[in-house]
């Protein structure tokens, strides 16, 4: 007999298919409902006898993840933005990160992990240099926010932007999109969702071709030329800047799309009028545009140290002077790790 099915790795027609001959089919929708929305597998609550749980249980369960730590620090505007070390499939070696973000006083997000470290190496990044040990399932994507929501997190959008490349495990993040997204389970509007890539054009290609026409996408440039980007950022050496702007052109799905390009800045790096000039020159003919300034965050092996507030504030200037949207990212997290760039990393005092 085959392995039990994880419930958070179906869509509801998916587990409707695999239904045919098995007692207790009728208590579907309900035992579907109460894995994604609440985490739980437990067929006897809803009325089924002895021989249907059983039935139910040899072919379907759940993987909720293991806690491995949590900390915590407190936002510069109110809340608390916490980091979640988890460990999937009830292996301690199978470690990701997520990460809940306050954004203002009431609403939180969920930036979630896809892959077991990453493979694209860029140097600011402390996943990246922390080298690549395999994929996250669909399952195990989903059951971050499934988990997310059972201890009363309740993000009210998911960012895929944890450890990992996100279009480097296109596969398993379609398909937990596809998840989040079935009104059977947790239902999210696809502008809930935001994939963030560091430049992988083949799969924001691919994301362009699934035609969500509410699906948000970041890029993160932090770099306005071939050879400083490839000098940060080893995936540059694949596609050049001119091809991926060519596919965040044409991902464009709806006419007021805004395309976010995030930027890490790195004093002495990345900070000077020229780069600003680039940042604007690689926007243009984007249409809409708001690039999310990131100041660097120094991991367990900084490449520099973080940008004060009054080089961050004349970058931000400089920007704006070019005609750009611009949006200061608030560093949150940085004492525990959970900033930008610093998943994977040693953790600070436990909150």
């Amino acid at each position: 007999m085959s392995d039990p099915r994880d419930l958070l790795g179906l869509t509801f027609p998916e587990l409707s298919a695999s239904l045919q001959g098995l007692r207790g089919a009728g208590a579907a929708a309900a035992i579907y409902r109460d894995a994604l929305v609440r985490g739980r597998f437990v067929p006897e609550r809803h009325g089924l006898g002895a021989r249907a749980v059983a039935a139910w249980c040899e072919r379907f369960r759940i993987g909720m993840p293991s806690v491995v730590e949590l900390r915590s620090e407190p936002a510069p505007r109110g809340g608390e933005t916490a980091k979640a070390v988890l460990a999937f499939g009830g292996s301690p070696a199978r470690r990701a990160e997520c990460v809940r973000i306050p954004i203002g006083a009431r609403r939180t997000s969920l930036c979630v992990s896809t892959q077991l470290g990453c493979r694209m190496g860029c140097r600011f990044c402390e996943t990246g240099m922390s080298g690549y040990r395999g994929d996250l399932t669909a399952a195990e994507v989903v059951s971050q926010v499934v988990w997310a929501n059972s201890v009363g997190w309740e993000p009210g959008s998911v960012v895929f932007q944890g450890m990992g490349e996100p279009l480097d495990n296109f596969d398993a993040v379609l398909k937990a999109l596809q998840i989040l997204h079935d009104p059977h389970g947790l239902g999210m509007a696809q502008e809930r969702f935001t994939v963030c890539t560091v430049g992988h054009v083949p799969g924001i290609r691919q994301l362009a071709e699934l035609g969500w026409k509410r699906l948000n996408l970041s890029l993160s440039l932090n770099a306005p030329d071939d050879a400083l980007r490839c000098a940060l950022m080893p995936i540059a050496r694949r596609w050049s800047l001119a091809e991926v702007k060519s596919a965040v052109a044409a991902y464009r799905q709806r006419r007021n799309f805004q395309l976010g390009v995030h930027y890490c800045l790195i004093p002495g790096v990345n900070d000077r009028p020229e780069h600003a000039r680039g940042v604007a020159e690689f926007c243009a003919g984007l249409g809409r545009v708001m690039v999310q300034l990131i100041p660097y965050n120094p991991g367990s092996a900084p490449i520099a140290r973080a940008p004060t507030a009054d080089e961050v504030a004349a970058f931000v200037t400089r920007l704006r002077g070019h005609g750009l949207a611009v949006r200061q990212r608030i560093t949150k997290g940085r004492s525990v790790m959970a900033a930008c760039g610093q998943l994977g990393g040693a953790s600070g005092p436990a909150g």
